[in-house]
């Protein structure tokens, strides 16, 4: 069973009171802290002793370390494996002993155990699962390396921590000469969550044998649990990119797990739509022994309230009392673990209720996406007895836990909800914000394009005081096949795609800085390092993702401004005026920069689904949804509003007469100031919403429950709609959206004009101003978009300020989203 640890987090050096980092700075040259770096040992290969006896398991790790060193070896044929005990070392070779910290005196000569022993002595070791040393013995004329694991994981553990710091700059390996460590984890469940299913962007093209390989890279990065979601789930029963059948693959996961002793975790949400029938209860139960005494490995079954699922807490629990009945018939050690996810507010009361009866079969509760009450608030109303785990969005940048703080809408529009996100510095900053509240965590993911979180996370998960940038050194170093100057260049680069999406597209100087730092990695790589290597190739479409889009919004904002100066001038008819506009618009074409960019992208994309399975189209790669991380299916996309504006300059020709014709392109030139005096904001664009209330910082709320979120509805410019309208502000749950205004005019009146535009679903809601006088009563919107206007009593701008607020219905549940605000004019 799976028990919540103390933080007792475990890693001790040769040194007194040498931490982590500094004895990683010093063996690796870590240009972050700009240390010395310690040599490596010469490069050569080496061998792999491991006891005569060994589990399947051991058998399964001791192959993985020799493999891995291949296979990232340029030359190959870097280790060798053979049973112990250890007589010899070559002058030529190094030797790695793995085993079990109890097997390790019987494999070592005299001489040797002693000097274990005393290494031992000089290290804080303790009893703790998944912990291993690793100490660097000289014998004679070679050297050994000794990996120890407390118990299997621990020596798989121990293996992917020297993968992970080994080098492979030349055509044979180099070991860290001096190594005396002892590390063990803070979580003890420190997993990420597998779909086989049609709506991922990436493992519905995956065979078993690649399904192998991303669980050994996960491995080697300190994960130990991987959670499967059921083949019945809220999707397709099937995908035309699967290699076999969702059940068959399922199953091959399953007994992957239980090949290297992995947690196996089945997310199981109850998609049948009425349980208070009993025959449906029963068909349920049957269909879910079905699928556990088929899983070779079963260690915790989740079952989520919501997203997806729709059941109440007082049908879910019984049903869930029954499943854990047969769920232990089969995997009796298996834990279980329950949501509240997508429940509103009286279903959450009712949940707490529940909890409060101390169900003996739970053990404990995960907070995961479309949760109404906080991590925070949960972990106050939950019996202690019941620990909580971590379910975390690492997957999406808006419409999700943890949207991108003030994202500038052309990303929003076209690199979407599911891109390649690498967010070191955001999802560190929520590792730490919500650590003391769980005892592990389950990630959730769509595919690869999270891949570096997913690394991240699990470091984080082994030792929480890891920097970031010894994190993604690693990254590099593993993934990237980067040393030195390169395995710098490499993390700046990774950083600099977050830094990309802060500020306006237009402004930001990291966008082309991004670029440049990764085509100078790639004309100074080998083959051996870029060739097929999909986390390469992420790197690489990203970075001429974000620049073709400051490239292409630069050339087409200006021949819209240029066109709309054009209908702004005096004197030429309104049909001249239109026929300029037009001619500048039709002009601009994409330099050569811009096109070779394009091209790049659609050959990367290529690459991407060839190499890694990563599905960026729809009609090229077979994605399930443009919005799954389809996005180059939006690279072609309008940036400005040239449908809109055509369609409008065409509207405005068809008025009878010239005066008629004239002020109807000055409704188009003038949008955000029709009247002198106008007050403007289009919510939803970060640098035009100067009156709107943003709440906390991201800092202090990540998933935005008491502040203000910019969203972008899931259409394009092409339908011609205008950004203003694209684009909107929301809130979630109770949280009101806020407006306010300085220096108003006590003597003059107002009214105000909104669009209500976004999503096509919506909630009602209601307009108040100073927080007592109704500007209109609740209601949904009867267009998208729609404009309405209203009248503010004078009485509400009496002292020169003015408050807005909308509000939308009390105790909701699931996103809590659909309170969507578009633009606003404060008109005097």
């Amino acid at each position: 069973m799976k028990i919540p640890w103390q933080n007792d987090h475990n890693v001790s050096f040769s040194s007194p009171g040498r931490s982590r980092v500094r004895f990683l700075a010093r063996a690796l040259g870590c240009f972050a802290l700009g240390v010395a770096p310690l040599a490596f040992a010469a490069q050569r290969p080496f061998r792999v002793v491991v006891p005569a006896i060994q589990t399947n398991q051991e058998k399964a790790i001791a192959t993985m370390l020799v493999e891995e060193a291949d296979r990232r070896t340029t030359g190959g044929n870097a280790a060798t494996l053979d049973t112990g005990p250890l007589l010899s070392v070559a002058a030529d070779e190094d030797a790695v002993l793995l085993a079990d910290r109890a097997q390790v005196l019987a494999l070592l000569p005299h001489d040797l155990a002693s000097a274990w022993q005393k290494a031992l002595t000089s290290l804080s070791t303790n009893a703790h699962p998944e912990a291993f040393s690793i100490v660097t013995l000289p014998w004679h004329s070679g050297r050994v390396t000794v990996i120890a694991g407390n118990d299997t994981r621990g020596e798989l553990f121990g293996a992917g921590w020297l993968l992970r710091h080994m080098s492979f700059a030349g055509p044979s390996p180099q070991l860290l000469q001096h190594l005396h460590i002892f590390e063990s984890p803070e979580k003890p469940v420190r997993g990420h969550q597998i779909g086989y299913r049609f709506k991922n962007n990436t493992y519905d093209a995956w065979t078993l044998a690649q399904f192998e390989q991303g669980i050994r890279d996960l491995a080697i990065f300190g994960t130990n649990t991987i959670q499967l979601i059921a083949p019945v789930s809220d999707d397709e029963p099937t995908s035309p990119l699967f290699p076999a059948p969702a059940l068959d693959t399922f199953l091959g996961i399953s007994k992957i797990l239980a090949k290297y002793g992995l947690d196996c975790d089945l997310y199981y949400p109850e998609m049948r739509k009425d349980y208070t029938d009993p025959a449906t209860v029963q068909a349920e139960l049957t269909d879910f022994e079905t699928l556990v005494r088929a899983m070779p490995r079963l260690d915790a079954l989740y079952v989520p309230g919501g997203d997806p699922g729709h059941t109440p807490p007082e049908v879910l629990f019984p049903l869930l009392a029954r499943e854990v009945e047969v769920l232990h018939r089969y995997h009796p050690k298996a834990t279980v673990w329950v949501s509240a996810q997508g429940f509103d507010r009286v279903h959450y009361e009712r949940f707490y209720t529940l909890l409060d009866a101390h169900p003996a079969w739970l053990t404990g509760v995960f907070f995961g996406p479309q949760s109404r009450d906080s991590f925070f608030t949960q972990r106050k109303r939950i019996p202690t007895q019941y620990a909580m785990q971590f379910y975390p969005d690492i997957a999406h940048t808006m419409h999700s836990q943890f949207p991108v703080p003030e994202w500038d809408p052309i990303f929003a529009l076209t690199e979407g909800r599911e891109p390649i996100c690498p967010r070191p510095a955001g999802f560190s900053d929520i590792y730490h914000h919500f650590q003391q509240l769980h005892s592990g965590f389950v990630t959730y993911s769509e595919g690869v394009n999270d891949d570096v979180n997913k690394i991240l996370w699990s470091q984080l998960g082994w030792n929480s005081r890891t920097p970031v940038d010894t994190i993604l050194g690693e990254y590099a170093r593993v993934f990237l096949h980067r040393e030195g100057s390169q395995q710098e260049l490499a993390v700046r680069a990774i950083r600099g795609l977050e830094e990309d999406w802060r500020g306006p597209i237009l402004t930001n100087r990291q966008i082309p800085a991004t670029l440049q730092t990764l085509e100078t990695l790639e004309r100074n790589s080998t083959p051996a390092q870029v060739d097929a290597n999909g986390p390469w190739e992420s790197l690489l479409y990203r970075a001429f993702y974000d620049d073709y889009l400051q490239r292409k919004l630069g050339r087409e904002r200006s021949a819209e401004t240029a066109a709309l100066a054009a209908l702004d001038q005096s004197g030429p008819s309104s049909a001249d005026r239109v026929a300029t506009a037009r001619q500048i618009l039709a002009a601009g074409t994409p330099n050569p920069t811009e096109r070779s960019e394009h091209d790049r992208l659609f050959a990367l994309g290529g690459q991407l689904f060839h190499d890694f399975g990563l599905q960026l189209s729809v009609r090229l790669y077979g994605a399930s949804n443009w919005e799954r991380g389809a996005n180059l299916d939006r690279v072609d996309t309008p940036l400005t509003e040239t449908a809109w504006l055509n369609a409008a300059m065409s509207a405005a020709l068809a008025q009878p007469d010239e005066p008629d014709r004239l002020a109807a392109l000055r409704n188009i030139t003038h949008w955000s100031n029709p009247t002198p005096g106008a007050i403007y904001d289009d919510l939803g664009d970060p640098t035009n919403e100067p009156h709107l209330i943003r709440g906390p910082g991201w800092d202090e709320d990540p998933e935005r429950y008491s502040a203000t979120i910019d969203g972008i509805a899931d259409r394009t410019l092409a339908d011609g709609w205008r950004m203003s309208w694209l684009d909107y502000a929301e809130t979630l749950y109770e949280t009101p959206l806020r407006l306010d205004y300085h220096g108003l005019d006590p003597h003059d009146t107002y009214r105000v004009r909104i669009t209500y535009a976004g999503e096509d679903y919506a909630l009602p809601l209601r307009l108040v101003a100073n927080g007592n006088i109704e500007i209109h009563p609740a209601r949904l919107r009867h267009a998208n978009p729609e404009t309405v206007e209203f009248s503010i009593p004078a009485s509400a701008v009496a002292n020169g300020t003015l408050s807005l607020r909308w509000t939308g219905p009390e105790g909701s549940g699931g996103s809590g989203r659909g309170r969507q605000v578009a633009e606003v004019w404060l008109l005097p």
